[in-house]
């Protein structure tokens, strides 16, 4: 899919020159990991970068591939060297209406791209013993430690942590964000049972809100509150949307899924990590889709969708547009999104959308390339007449 949208819909039109990384799980192996590293580095370097989904192996895929190990998420690795923040916005169709009724805006979704249990340590315990948190201060001083179970018997424990300086970042993020799109900002935790981990995120972001934020949220007509998560949660079910909710790592992870799947597809949403340095990076929110090419593979026909991709770089060209001073090109980026709008809105989809759209007699299914075909044959009119 990565191919036929560059093939079909951008480079017949533009000329861009592309500092390439193959970050394929074999040459990621090859390379010790390094080929991410000097992705990362390449987006700091130019300050905007598009990126494929990634494979994050399991066992499974360490033996389909041969791998010399279980390599780590390339999007943690990016993410924590940018210091960015992902946010996800649904791509809303007229004729896509969301599973919640009263949702009638976007629901956007900031995920705090660093720590939790995504560089957590794991430990499996087979015998009894006392499993203990350990601290030791290196300027000296007294080591702290404190007991985390007394295990009788088989148990599993596992060591989370974060900075505050990567809650800052992702605060300050939020809020510039939320204010440049004049849109509310919730931001949700769990402060009454993890009154430490949680607590330190809420205070962090009240003293940025007060310190940096509170005047120009009010001069702009929006606000911040923060509540627990399972009150945000209940409260985004009768929300109208319009809003973005500032969520941990994992909460995020899960939350942007769920806003995803409930506005048609988890291919209908945009993703961008958006670090306070000035870097940013788009991305196909969804993964590799692993079951539709494997289908591909073997012959078989698939109709998977590809709008994650094409909104990744549309918004890679905006921003490409606004850093060069080059306004042809996020026209081009603007009337791309118009065309892939548009076909699925004439009822031209592939199959993760049929089932969810208003029934119409010029609804069908088509494959991924006679779709990226569609959009192909409106971004000629748009562009041409």
């Amino acid at each position: 899919m990565w191919k036929l949208v560059k093939d079909k819909l951008l480079l017949p039109y533009l000329a861009m020159d592309i500092e390439y990384y193959d970050l394929h799980i074999k040459n990621r192996d090859a390379t010790d990991d390094r080929v991410t590293i000097a992705a990362a580095r390449a987006i700091m370097k130019h300050r905007v970068g598009v990126k494929c989904a990634t494979i994050t192996p399991n066992e499974e895929r360490v033996k389909e591939y041969n791998l010399k190990k279980l390599w780590k998420s390339p999007n943690a690795t990016i993410r924590e060297m940018l210091d960015g923040t992902v946010f996800r916005k649904p791509i809303l169709v007229k004729n896509i209406r969301p599973s919640v009724s009263v949702w009638k805006k976007a629901i956007t979704i900031g995920r705090h791209a660093y720590g939790d249990v995504y560089s957590s340590t794991e430990m499996r315990i087979t015998a009894p013993g006392r499993a203990e948190l350990l601290f030791t201060p290196l300027g000296g001083g007294s080591p702290i430690r404190q007991t985390i179970k007394e295990f009788r018997g088989p148990g599993i424990i596992q060591g989370t942590h974060n900075t505050d300086e990567s809650i800052e970042s992702f605060a300050k993020v939020c809020f510039m964000y939320a204010l440049d799109q004049k849109i509310d900002l919730w931001f949700s935790g769990k402060d009454t049972i993890s009154q430490i981990y949680d607590g330190r995120f809420k205070d962090i972001f009240e003293k940025e809100y007060v310190r940096n934020w509170k005047e120009k949220f009010n001069r702009a007509g929006i606000s911040y509150f923060y509540t627990l998560i399972d009150d945000a949660a209940a409260r985004i079910m009768k929300s109208e949307g319009g809003l973005l909710w500032a969520l941990k790592n994992y909460d995020g992870d899960v939350m942007s899924d769920m806003i995803a799947s409930a506005n048609g597809s988890l291919a209908m949403m945009t993703s961008v990590l958006v670090s306070p340095h000035g870097y940013i990076e788009y991305e196909a929110a969804h993964g590799t889709v692993q079951k539709h090419y494997y289908k591909y593979l073997q012959g078989e026909e698939t109709s998977t969708n590809p709008m994650a991709i094409i909104f990744a770089w549309s918004g890679c060209l905006r921003k490409r547009a606004e850093i060069d001073v080059t306004p042809e090109v996020g026209s081009f980026a603007d009337k791309l999104e118009k065309a892939a709008l548009s076909t699925v809105a004439s009822g031209i989809m592939t199959g993760d959308l049929l089932s969810v759209a208003k029934q119409s007699p010029k609804n069908r299914k088509v494959n991924t390339e006679a779709f990226i075909d569609a959009i192909a044959k409106n971004i000629r009119k748009k562009l041409f007449g």
